[in-house]
This record gives C-alpha cells, structure tokens and sequence, in this order.
C-alpha cells in the first residue's frame, strides 16, 4: 500500500512503513505497560505486525490458535473471544497515544471491523483541529451520554492535585507532629511520598444496542486491569460491560486531605498524588505510602494491612473484629435517618512495608470515621493518647502499629470521637502470609 493509497482525513493518512520502524513502534507500546499485566495483548500486536509485515491479514480462527492458544476445533461462531481481545486492544492503542504520545507522527491503529494492524501518519498542521471536530461530530453512543461525567472526574482528580500544590505552599515549617512515630519515619529521609487516594472505579453496563444503561460498582473490580482479567477469563463479557475510564472518591477523602498534607510537606520532600485504582508495585518499592480513604476502597494494600493487623472485616466493610479481644466495631453511617444519631470509626495504621518504605493508612468506615482520623493523626493530644495505649499492648513495642477511633453524630454532622483501640503490629507477617499485588 503507498502513502497514498488511502486517506482517513485532512489530519491522518495510512502509510505502509518499514518493518523495522512498525516493530520498534509496537515495542515501545509493549514497554510502556498501556496494555497491562496480560500478556495477550502484548502477544496479539506482535502478531498482528507481523502479519502487517507480510501483508496477510489473518483470520479469527488463527488468532485464536497462534495468540490465544486455542485448539484447531474452536468454534468462532460460538466463543467470541478472539473480537473481545481485538476490541480492548484496540481500546489499549487509543489509550497509549492520549496518555503518552498525543502528539506521536506514527499511530499504530486497529481498523473497525478488521484484523489488521494499519500505521496512521498525523499531519501536525491540522491534526488538533480536525481530530476534535471529528470526536465533536461522531463519538461512540455508549460514551456520548457519559462525557460530563467524565469530564466531571477529571476535573476532581485536577481539584486534588492544585490542593496538593497550594499545601504546599502554605507549609511554612516543621509541623508539630512531624517527629511523631506515627510521622517520623516517612519524614526522616530522602524517600518520597505518594499519597494514595481511595478511588471507586467504576464500568458500565451495555444494553442489546450497546449503549450505557446504568453505571456499576464492583468491589472485585478496582482498576482497568482488574476488567481486562474479567473478560480474559469469561470473554463473553466482554458485550455486556464497559470501561467508562471513570471512578469517584469519597467526599470525605477532600477534607482528610487537606489535614494530612501539610504535615507531609514539612518535610519539603516530594509529595505526590495518585488514585488506587492505577498504583502498581513499582510505587510501592520506590515511595513511602500514605493512603487516604475508605476501608472498602484499600484495595491493592488490603491483603499487607490486613496481614498485620490485629483487625480483621466483619460481615461487611462497614464492620472490623478484634481478632484478640472479639470486640465488634460496627458503622451505623452508611444511611443516617434524618434526626437520627449514629456511629462511625476510623482506622489508623503504620508499619513497614520493606526495609527502607512504610505505609501509613488513615480510613474510614465512612466519612466521619475518615474525617475524624485524619485530623486526630495531626493533633499532639491525639497522638499522645495513642502512645498512651500502647504502652498496655501486650504485643513487643515495633515500628508498627494502629489505632482505632468512634466517632458519634447526628444528621451527618460529628459530635463527639473518642479513642477506642490501640496496639502494635508486627510487619513480618506481611511475608509470612502469601498475598498478590499489582505490577
């Protein structure tokens, strides 16, 4: 095919490049991690380079042998598979050229209805303009509805970050809760700090003509990832639900916030933000953590906290037993009645993760117990009745340990809080307990 053989529109055009260059574009998607954990996308793109290569463009049943691993007599009629990896992948592609090369001359792209891998030249003059009168004109039906939504948690998640930034410039000096255990040792060396926000990611749900019809929240289902598993193992899926790129955080997450950071910031190291839904163990390696949410909403550092902690979930995550004493601590805030009280708790947490991180965890049931922990953990008197309970835990004192707050209130509205359980940890456990987090 010759650079003019085909023309998508003023600003893109399919070119037939070397193979050399084709391939070291598709390494460079691969390297990235946009296709994530799964290992079949990163095997379905070289494939299907290759066969651009040859200029062959395979059938659905080669796919499904050669890169899927499926038998000679697998039914393509019947199992939908091979179209459910075709279409994320090329979900994938779209996603790697917004988030790390918007402005990239070459564009490896999957056309709608093919096979086939095609190699889109961007004209720079008119790119920006005839690409945003084209998603203006014809965006897909099951997205049009849900741009305001989408646009509406961008701007939270920007909302959070120019927060982080104004802290910072408000800290003018050493907090004076700085040299506390519950702080000191993420403060007290070069390490830098990520604060993990507790996100609920959330898909959609298609209807016959694909189009959104309701928006659901699945606990199993955290990330992007934890979809593309999903319909990894049951592909058929892969027509009902949908990735929305879309999760949603606490109101009480921004007011929590906004107590941790300029304790964090006294320091004058790094401090950034970042959802849960998109931290990997990279991050976890490379930074001291500090999360910041609901205790339904840990996540990818469920298994370790829980592996320490003396706490372990009730019936549900509005509910924590002590594994020790079997003292129940339940949240009544979930659905206040008007003029009703209730109770809420809170959950504070340190230990090391290895040798050189530690995760620091300020949670809630709900917002109150969130709201009321956070601000506890920036308070001298609330650390010092914290310390004052550690020393009748029975357990060797550690570089880990954690707390647990009652918070009552009416309408909403806290009242009053009160310390309910301290105790240390012991982070070896962490290793003795087998347990999976993300790459």
């Amino acid at each position: 095919m010759t650079d003019q053989q085909k023309t998508s529109n003023d600003a893109e055009r399919t070119i037939q490049l070397p193979a050399e260059e084709l391939r070291g574009i598709a390494q460079r998607i691969i390297d990235s991690g946009a296709l994530g954990r799964s290992k079949v996308y990163a095997r379905l793109l070289s494939y299907l380079v290759n066969c651009a290569e040859k200029g062959e463009s395979p059938k659905e049943i080669e796919i499904a042998i050669e890169v899927l691993g499926r038998d000679a007599d697998f039914d393509v009629s019947k199992d939908s598979a091979v179209r459910v990896y075709i279409h994320q992948l090329r979900k994938k592609l779209d996603h790697y050229y917004k988030k790390y090369e918007p402005h990239a001359r070459y564009r490896l792209t999957i056309p709608r209805g093919q096979y086939t891998v095609e190699a889109l030249e961007t004209l720079e003059s008119t790119k920006n303009e005839t690409r945003a009168s084209t998603e203006e004109a014809t965006p897909p039906p099951h997205r049009r509805k849900w741009w305001p939504a989408a646009i509406a948690a961008l701007l939270a998640m920007n909302l959070l970050a120019i927060s982080a930034l104004w802290l910072s410039d408000q800290g003018s000096g050493p907090s004076a809760v700085a040299s506390h255990p519950a702080w000191a040792r993420l403060l007290d060396d070069e390490l830098p700090i990520l604060v993990v926000m507790g996100d609920y990611y959330i898909f959609g749900e298609l209807d016959e003509a694909g189009n959104v019809k309701r928006m659901i929240r699945d606990f199993d289902i955290n990330s992007e990832q934890d979809l593309d598993n999903l319909f990894a193992a049951e592909p058929e899926l892969g027509w009902e639900y949908y990735d929305l790129n879309l999760s949603y955080l606490p109101e009480g997450s921004a007011v929590a916030l906004n107590d941790v950071m300029p304790v964090l910031h006294s320091s004058g190291k790094p401090v950034s933000v970042k959802m849960m839904s998109e931290l990997t163990t990279r991050d976890l390696q490379r930074n001291h953590v500090v999360y910041v949410g609901y205790i339904s909403a840990l996540d990818r550092i469920r298994q370790m906290l829980f592996a320490v902690s003396d706490l372990r979930v009730g019936d549900n995550y509005d509910q924590l037993i002590n594994k020790d004493s079997g003292q129940v601590y339940t949240s009544t805030a979930g659905l206040p009645s008007f003029d009703e009280p209730f109770v809420d708790y809170g959950w504070f947490a340190t230990f090391p993760s290895t040798q050189n991180t530690q995760v620091v965890v300020i949670a809630g049931m709900r917002d109150a117990g969130l709201i009321h922990t956070a601000q506890a953990l920036t308070e001298n008197r609330s650390l010092q009745a914290i310390e004052k309970q550690l020393k009748t835990s029975k357990k060797p004192a550690s570089a880990g340990f954690e707390a647990v707050y009652q918070v009552r209130g009416l309408d909403r509205m806290s009242f009053d809080a009160r310390l309910e359980y301290a105790g240390y940890v012991d982070a070896r456990q962490i290793w003795r307990d087998e347990f999976e987090l993300v790459k």
